[in-house]
């Protein structure tokens, strides 16, 4: 699957809101790297980055191919590859599916972390992740793009007319085992009709392959639980045209301008995106999106 960064003049209460703070005078990204340990590359968990709040999920892979797990990593940013940090972020490690219930994610990853910044630029920004007690560093390149290929946060929803097990069925329209059938009982389109909000994921349980794709279906299946009596809809909609990988994304895919997977979306029950996650998200992150936006 697939799943940060803004100006040197960055002030310091852009970085303290999203849990960041300058770094230290006369620390840069190439001096970071100079630190013991090895340096590798950072796995990115998403592409779609735009100005603003950016969420950045991510692996860190060691050379011997496992991954490298600590509860917390720091994140320094950069406008160039040997340039002085404009911000410092926390990255906390969150669970890949359900834990006790979810397989793991390809080449047996279980957990992801997961950081957010503030970017009010469009640009090339440079990063270097370290896990907290570990001695290696995580160097990367994000792009950050003036607006979302995907369906932009505030605009409305497209009017999806999504398969549900009305039009066919459950082998056709899912590839999850066992079918997720609470998950395919009503289409975007008919949310926005009735102007319920809903949570939608763009995901395909089968195929599936990449070490940050994680089993989203399973958390969402798990977040509509806790929200049963909220009337609130929760959807899964499959990403190939017949399940098959070999015909490319399907409309709906491309309806939402999406060009990766797994995505989910959050709308409002005034038809209008409230927030969005690419690639793998926890559980406790889906919730607390979903108490913060879908009231």
């Amino acid at each position: 699957m697939g799943r940060v960064l803004a100006v040197l003049a960055l002030t310091a209460a852009l970085t303290a809101g999203c849990g960041g703070s300058r770094a230290s005078t006369g620390v840069t990204l190439g001096s970071i790297l100079e630190r013991p340990g090895p340096n590798i590359a950072v796995t990115a968990g998403a592409s779609d980055f735009s100005v603003g709040d950016v969420r950045y999920p991510f692996l860190v892979i060691a050379n011997d191919a496992r991954p490298v797990e600590r509860p917390t990593a720091t994140i320094w940013v950069a406008k160039s590859r040997d340039g002085t940090p404009f911000a410092r972020v926390t990255a906390e490690l969150e669970p890949i599916g359900v834990p006790g219930r979810s397989p793991a994610a390809f080449g047996g990853v279980t957990r992801i972390y997961v950081t957010h910044v503030h970017i009010p630029r469009a640009g090339r920004y440079w990063l270097v992740a370290e896990p907290n007690g570990a001695k290696t560093q995580a160097f990367g390149i994000v792009d950050v793009a003036a607006r979302s290929r995907s369906v932009a946060l505030g605009a409305k929803a497209p009017r999806s007319d999504t398969p549900t097990l009305a039009t066919a069925p459950a082998a056709k329209i899912t590839t999850s085992s066992p079918p997720d059938l609470p998950l395919l009982h009503t289409s975007v389109a008919e949310a926005l009709a009735a102007h319920r909000p809903f949570v939608v994921t763009f995901a395909t349980p089968r195929f599936c392959t990449s070490r940050t794709c994680g089993p989203v279906v399973d958390v969402m299946e798990a977040v509509r639980r806790q929200f049963a009596s909220r009337g609130i809809d929760f959807m899964h909609v499959e990403v190939y045209k017949d399940n098959d990988p070999a015909k490319g994304y399907n409309r709906w895919m491309r309806q939402w301008g999406l060009l990766s997977e797994p995505w989910v979306f959050l709308v409002g029950s005034d038809g209008r995106v409230k927030a969005k996650f690419e690639g793998s998200v926890s559980a406790a992150e889906l919730a607390a999106a979903v108490r913060a936006h879908l009231h």
